[in-house]
């Protein structure tokens, strides 16, 4: 099944051939009507998109990348964990977000996108503000002490809060966007929230070198303050952007969609006489994961995404700890950890646009290639180069693959359930960090402590190996993986060559 391609406009594409743009020029040509067209359709999309949508996926992307990546720091040093337990602790956190993401997933179909969000951003404000407050109020630290029972209690606001966050944003692109346009509107969504990543890691380390007298040892709680500032700024656009009078015809067509279907189920309930053993036996049927080819296609990149778990998990302490030798990058750790969601802000709409009609199958291969191969380059030892070499072409590959991915999700969702197989398509996810975070410091502690001698080269060969599972696994299983029978295919994206 092939994605259909939009028309330049103002042209006549059946004249367009090898005779009248010969060689490289008109493959040029070709690329540059393929970057801009997307970007031309994206343009006529609700205001409301822009607003409600794209500029709270930066402040977010900011904000919870950024503290994500202090967390271990913080937690480690701060709380006076140690790396093991910060790494699990911290494991489990981004884990449970995702797993937050399974169970609230649904209510942006409920509730409908505002109010979704707007609850969603309520208990990532209360969990920012806890989290900031215990060292604020000199708690004392260490294993079930004060300070760490409060950061626990700070992290399960987050928790409940980004599990609703995340996937209304993605329902409410679906919503706001076209078949021309949503493939645009995920790649753009995903690249602000990376380019928001990256801010966080302009503006982290300003924020900690400032705060370091005021608020020791390392000045992390003022970055989690102005965290906590930002969060509270991200509710007011929100409120603004998405209000009620403002809600587009689309979107209440959605929601009376999802409101007809709730009420269908209600009544096929109260009529449906089958055992309960035969209704749960229905619903697990008709459940995604029931499906071996969607499972094995969401299940098969959780060992390439190990690789964004240790981008959170072991990066920012392995930045810290192993480029001491050259002090303007250790100390700027928050900013070299987040190369990588700068340089996917800036590939992943042209990426998108390149290759709108390649099978999903086929960039998942290229790009979980692309992004797995440069962790060999962390196996030759620190150096400022290599780490830039593997931020540049690691991000390639990540922008090759992971938007599409997400897309597929999205798409192959029937009315009414978009936020329930987002959250379902997060499930391998949930996995991946809580399954990287038991063992990340455990490699940090032997292999990159903050004291002693470091063996850095052999913490990332193993790690680019087991990235590498991931586009073997998907080219051996291509030819069974593809035959998707076209029902179950989503509309307007390409699964098979």
């Amino acid at each position: 099944m092939t994605a259909p391609a939009p028309t330049p406009s103002g042209s006549d594409a059946g004249a367009e051939g090898p005779k009248s743009s010969p060689g490289l020029v008109g493959s040029l040509r070709q690329a540059l009507r393929d970057i801009i067209q997307p970007l031309r359709d994206f343009g006529s999309v609700p205001k409301a998109l822009n607003r409600g949508v794209n500029i709270p996926s930066f402040m977010e992307g900011l904000v919870y990348f950024g503290t994500i990546t202090v967390m271990t720091k913080f937690l480690s040093e701060n709380v006076a964990l140690g790396d093991v337990t910060a790494g699990q602790m911290t494991g489990v956190f981004t884990g449970g977000i995702t797993g937050a993401m399974f169970l609230l997933g649904g209510l942006s179909d409920r509730w409908g996108v505002r109010r979704a969000l707007l609850f969603a951003i309520l208990f990532l404000l209360m969990g920012r503000m806890v989290l900031a407050m215990g060292e604020t109020l000199h708690l004392a630290p260490g294993l079930w002490g004060p300070l760490h029972l409060m950061t626990i209690a700070g992290m399960l606001f987050i928790i409940v809060g980004y599990g609703a966050f995340q996937p209304a944003l993605y329902c409410a692109v679906k919503q706001y966007t076209t078949e021309k346009t949503s493939a645009m509107g995920y790649a753009l969504l995903y690249g602000l929230q990376n380019f928001g990543c990256f801010a966080s890691g302009l503006l982290s380390p300003q924020v900690r070198h400032l705060s370091e007298r005021a608020l020791p040892p390392n000045g992390i709680t003022g970055v989690l303050w102005v965290y906590s500032l930002l969060t509270a700024l991200c509710g007011v656009v929100v409120a603004v952007g998405l209000s009620r009078r403002g809600s587009t015809d689309k979107e209440a067509e959605a929601t009376a969609v999802a409101r007809t279907l709730g009420a269908a189920r209600k009544v096929v309930s109260s009529e449906d006489l089958k055992p309960l053993s035969a209704r749960i036996r229905q619903w697990v049927i008709e459940h995604p994961l029931w499906d071996a080819r969607f499972s094995f296609f969401i299940f098969m990149v959780v060992p390439v995404q190990t690789l964004f778990a240790h981008g959170l998990l072991t990066m920012p302490l392995y930045i810290e700890r192993a480029y001491r030798a050259t002090p303007w990058v250790s100390r700027n750790f928050e900013l070299f950890s987040n190369l990588n969601p700068l340089l996917i802000f800036l590939l992943t709409p042209i990426v998108a646009a390149l290759t709108a009609r390649t099978s999903v199958y086929k960039m998942m291969i290229i790009g979980t290639t692309v992004m797995a191969a440069p962790t060999f380059l962390l196996a030759t030892g620190p150096s400022p180069q290599a780490l830039l070499l593997f931020s540049l072409f690691a991000s390639i590959g990540e922008a090759l693959w992971q938007p599409r991915f997400l897309q597929y999700i999205a798409e192959m969702a029937p009315p009414g359930k978009t936020g329930l197989y987002m959250g379902v398509g997060q499930f391998p996810w949930f996995l991946t960090k809580v399954i990287t975070g038991m063992y990340s410091g455990w490699f940090l502690k032997h292999y990159c402590p903050a004291e002693g001698p470091q063996n850095t080269q052999t913490m990332w060969l193993i790690y680019a190996l087991i990235a590498c599972i991931s586009p073997v696994g998907l080219l051996i299983a291509r030819r069974w993986a593809i035959r998707v029978p076209a029902d179950k295919a989503p509309a307007g994206s390409s699964v098979s060559s």
